[in-house]
């Protein structure tokens, strides 16, 4: 049997983020967390409750992801991310197995590769960060947590992007 994971995020990433988990076929989607809970479900997955909900679901569930996008800021991701670890889920990484990641790259907890996206050879991802669909990142990269590199994007070799910090301004 494979191990239930939450989605924390209902909206449109985290239908693209189903479809990638679904391919990878590592987990069983137990349903969605979602802060609006102003549905029942999203693409046939129950949503569990809200945000407030995710200590009660922690006594069932171990492993979370964070599902929500990032277009303005990354401040909820982060703040959703620190959550999660705090209430003890594990974050797993998740490939899209139409990906392509380097064997001598790192991928950090509870970030997610999406469809055909490319990382190649001694790139560092931090924890908790998006690749989106056709991204390129090439060698000798390092890409801090919290990033979300979009859509079609081309990082070339030897790029050094910092972490987003929680407490910034």
């Amino acid at each position: 049997m494979k191990p239930q994971i939450i989605l924390v995020g209902g909206g449109g990433h985290c239908v693209s983020c189903i479809d990638v988990i679904e391919q990878d076929g590592k987990f069983e989607i137990a349903g969605i967390v979602d802060a609006n809970n102003s549905r029942d479900q999203v693409l046939g997955y129950p949503v569990l409750g809200g945000d407030d909900h995710l200590p009660i679901l922690r006594k069932t569930y171990e492993y979370a992801l964070v599902t929500m996008g990032q277009i303005k800021t990354p401040m909820t991701r982060m703040k959703l991310y620190e959550q999660l670890t705090l209430l003890g889920f594990n974050l797993p990484s998740i490939v899209s197995p139409r990906a392509y990641v380097s064997k001598y790259s790192v991928i950090g907890d509870g970030s997610i590769i999406m469809h055909d996206a490319l990382i190649n050879a001694q790139v560092e991802i931090g924890n908790n960060c998006i690749i989106n669909t056709k991204a390129l990142i090439e060698h000798d990269s390092k890409i801090g947590s919290h990033c979300h590199i979009s859509t079609g994007a081309i990082i070339n070799g030897g790029v050094d992007r910092k972490s987003t910090r929680l407490n910034s301004s």
